[in-house]
């Protein structure tokens, strides 16, 4: 388990929202989920791919999520699993940033359009800046569970929510306006600002059990040795270098966008270990990163 069981999540934010087109279970093979993985972390929606994907039009009405009152309905569900941990996260961010705004956290079922294009299953989780807005499919969850073990128990569940907030938190302190797209590249911008929300999930996972409910009890359980390896397994398993070889193809780090395998599980080690102050990842020559 994750979260402790008595902690009070009933104070959390997050929405569902959707069209209700979720991917029909047994009809996707390993192709299917291999890009599914792909889009899990890296935000970039392939579904075209998978022959689907949804259309644009007015958001769906939102709702709240249901039956998710305490840590132990989030240990035994994917969306108030992720509704809880955005309680937390909130909080941490809230103690460490000086005029911090919580974002809105969306739990999409099947898809919705958004500022930033449409949040699908087969887009994966991503933070939309106009709305200041994270977007997160748990039916990528249930598909990694089932395919990729070790890739989705519940800490690494919440490093993917971890890492989606660091980009909240670049956009809000202006780490994102400072630093704009500048291309890919091992030296890109792009690699940076993700292997900062690597570390800052990091940073984050190393203090989550200081987190707590009204009533002082605190939301998380300190991880065991296996879940942090878990999330260093997620966060080494989404490097470009490795999506491209899974992908078949030659390793080019010119087109790298989100950083190596080694480089995403060191960076998120780097804040598990050292804090957020550690996280600079904009001010050291590109050899460091």
């Amino acid at each position: 388990m994750t979260f402790n069981d008595n902690a009070n999540v009933s104070g959390n934010r997050a929405r569902r929202r959707g069209r209700g087109a979720a991917i029909a279970g047994g009809g996707v093979g390993i192709g299917a989920i291999a890009v599914l993985l792909i889009s899990l972390f890296t935000g970039t929606d392939l579904s075209g791919l998978l022959g689907g994907g949804g259309g644009g039009g007015a958001p769906a009405p939102e709702s709240e999520i249901q039956d998710c009152e305490t840590g132990a309905d989030a240990n035994e569900d994917d969306a108030c699993r992720i509704a809880a941990g955005s309680l937390a996260i909130d909080q941490f961010w809230a103690e460490t940033v000086e005029g911090y705004r919580e974002p809105g956290v969306i739990v999409v079922d099947g898809e919705t359009s958004t500022q930033c294009g449409t949040a699908s299953n087969a887009t994966g989780p991503f933070y939309c800046p106009p709305e200041e807005t994270i977007y997160i499919d748990p039916t990528f969850y249930a598909l990694l569970r089932e395919r990729f073990d070790a890739s989705a128990g519940p800490l690494a569940q919440l490093y993917v929510l971890a890492h989606e907030y660091g980009h909240h938190v670049q956009y809000i302190t202006g780490v994102m306006e400072q630093n704009p797209n500048n291309g890919t590249g091992p030296d890109s911008n792009g690699v940076r600002m993700e292997l900062q929300a690597d570390c800052f999930a990091g940073a984050w996972v190393g203090q989550m059990t200081e987190q707590e409910d009204e009533s002082g009890t605190p939301f998380l359980e300190p991880p065991t040795q296996q879940q942090v390896a878990d999330a260093l397994n997620a966060a080494e398993t989404v490097g470009d270098d490795h999506i491209q070889e899974q992908s078949g193809g030659q390793v080019n780090p010119e087109s790298w966008t989100h950083g190596s395998s080694d480089q995403r599980e060191r960076w998120f080690r780097e804040g598990y270990e050292g804090g957020v102050s550690v996280c600079d990842t904009f001010s050291i020559a590109g050899d460091r990163l």
